[in-house]
Order: C-alpha cells, then sequence, then structure tokens
C-alpha cells in the first residue's frame, strides 16, 4: 500500500517529521514565539542571544527567533499559495491536452514549448519588475511562468491511461467525456500529481526566499526568511548569525520537503520530472 511504503521509508519518516514540525510552528506563531517580530528596540540592536533573545537581535533590536518562527507562517503560506495557483492551472490543462489531442493539443502544447523556451527564473523576474516587487505580484509571476512544466507532465500521464481498457470500456458503456476525465483519469492521476506536489514544494519555497532575498518578493518589516536574509547582508562580518539562522532554516525545510517526497516516490516509480525550461521534443 501507498501509505506502508511511506512508513517503512526511514527518509521519508524523518521528512514528515520536519514538516510536521514547520507546520506547527506556524500554526502556533503567536503563542511561541518569545516577542513581537516587529518590535524594534535600538538600544539592543545585535545582541547576542540571551534569556530574552535566545537567537540574539537584528540590526534594529528585534528578535530574531521571533522573526524566524513567524516567518514560518509567512513562507509556508504563501509557498502553498504557489503551489495551489500552480496546479490550479496546470492539471486542467494538462488534462484538456491529454484527453482531447488533435488541434487542441497541439495548440496548447505549442504554447507551453514558447513560455519553456524562456528562462523561468528570468521570465519571473521580468514580470515581477514590470508588475512591481510585491509578494502579491511574485506570486502571480510565479504561477504564470512555472505551471507549463507541470502541464507537461500531466498531459504525459494522461496520454498514458486514456488507452486503457477501462477507459474504452467507460467510452463503449456511453459515459460523457466529463465523467471519464474526472471519475477515471482524475482519479488515476490524483496520486501521481500528490507526490509530484511533494516534490516539488521544497523547490518553490527555496525559489521565493531566494526572489524574496533579491528585494522581487516580501517587503521589510515582513518576517519572511528570505527578507531576513537580505537585511543581514551587510553584517555579514560583524553578525555572521544574523544570516546563518535563516539560512539554516531554509535548509531544513526543504529538506524536510525533499526528504518527504522522495518516501512518497516509490509508489509511483517512473514519475517523469517538470521541465522548466527548453522545448519539448
Amino acid at each position: 500500500m501507498f501509505q506502508t511504503r511511506l512508513l517503512r521509508t526511514g527518509a521519508a519518516r524523518v521528512g514528515a517529521a520536519i514538516v510536521l514540525l514547520f507546520l506547527l510552528v506556524g500554526l502556533l506563531a503567536p503563542w511561541i514565539a518569545p516577542s513581537d517580530p516587529l518590535q524594534i528596540h535600538m538600544e539592543h540592536k545585535l545582541s547576542l542571544p540571551s534569556l530574552e533573545y535566545p537567537l540574539g537581535t537584528d540590526h534594529l533590536g528585534r528578535c530574531v527567533l521571533s522573526r524566524l518562527i513567524y516567518g514560518t507562517r509567512t513562507s509556508l503560506f504563501y509557498s502553498l499559495a504557489a503551489l495551489a495557483g500552480v496546479f490550479s492551472i496546470s492539471v486542467p490543462i494538462g488534462l484538456l491536452a491529454g484527453y482531447a489531442g488533435g488541434k487542441i493539443d497541439h495548440l496548447i502544447m505549442r504554447i507551453i514549448d514558447i513560455l519553456l523556451a524562456f528562462p523561468s527564473l528570468i521570465l519571473s523576474l521580468a514580470i515581477t519588475a514590470v508588475l512591481g516587487p510585491s509578494i502579491k505580484n511574485l506570486l502571480i509571476a510565479f504561477v504564470a511562468v512555472w505551471w507549463t512544466g507541470y502541464a507537461r507532465v500531466i498531459r504525459g500521464m494522461v496520454l498514458q491511461i486514456k488507452e486503457s481498457d477501462f477507459i474504452m470500456a467507460a467510452r463503449a458503456a456511453g459515459t460523457s467525456h466529463f465523467k471519464i476525465v474526472v471519475r477515471h483519469i482524475l482519479l488515476n492521476t490524483s496520486r501521481p500529481i500528490l507526490v509530484l506536489t511533494s516534490l516539488e514544494i521544497g523547490t518553490i519555497l527555496l525559489s521565493l526566499a531566494g526572489l524574496s532575498f533579491l528585494g522581487l518578493g516580501a517587503q521589510p518589516p515582513t518576517p519572511e526568511w528570505g527578507v531576513m536574509l537580505n537585511d543581514s547582508r551587510p553584517y555579514i562580518q560583524t553578525a555572521p548569525r544574523l544570516m546563518l539562522f535563516p539560512g539554516l532554516t531554509i535548509m531544513l525545510a526543504v529538506l524536510g520537503f525533499n526528504l518527504l517526497g522522495e518516501g512518497l516516490k516509490p509508489a509511483d516509480q517512473g514519475l517523469p520530472e517538470p521541465r522548466k525550461e527548453g522545448v519539448s521534443p
């Protein structure tokens, strides 16, 4: 069984524990954060770790631990929002292209090929620069660019499934195309899509943090990991811990999602990887 294979994988159990920890920290942030993440105490700026400030303070005297805790809520929420936006576009388009075939499939794939010809990161940067730096505009740019690779993967799944005997039987029984797509094809692709989702959320989290670090995502004083890294750049020599803590947090979160995804992957061996750049053959 799918769940049994997951539980038997030690790495997946570690990944699930890490992900669960971050989710709990994000949900319980108002109760476990020792201080207000936005409160400024200039008299305590760049303070070393202490009982009052377990990870010290930043250049404005704000509690680093509190900002990391609230940043968990911000980073995970935006990553999940981006993931939901990407799949809300890629799943219907992939299903349509794979099931309809013919001219519709050809048209959709040519549009995807054109978008994939541009480097995804550069195209996201361009869209965000036009719309203006903000987390809302970054999510719009991210979703507008990244859905293409996933749509190709889902289309490939549909092309395999729609030639199965049970699909032929459903057609012969007079089942409508809509019911075939929803009840049979979508249901049978849901597990690979779940695996693909778990594998990619770490990449999305890392990408959003990187773009926020460049100043294109969340804006100060928002407690977000990429913003914290950007704010800490001037103090990398005098207070390197300011970059160390958010960097380690990002690494641990991405590691947790990757381990969880790798634990799910054996249940669906042969799952193709989404191509975010290049042109399909």
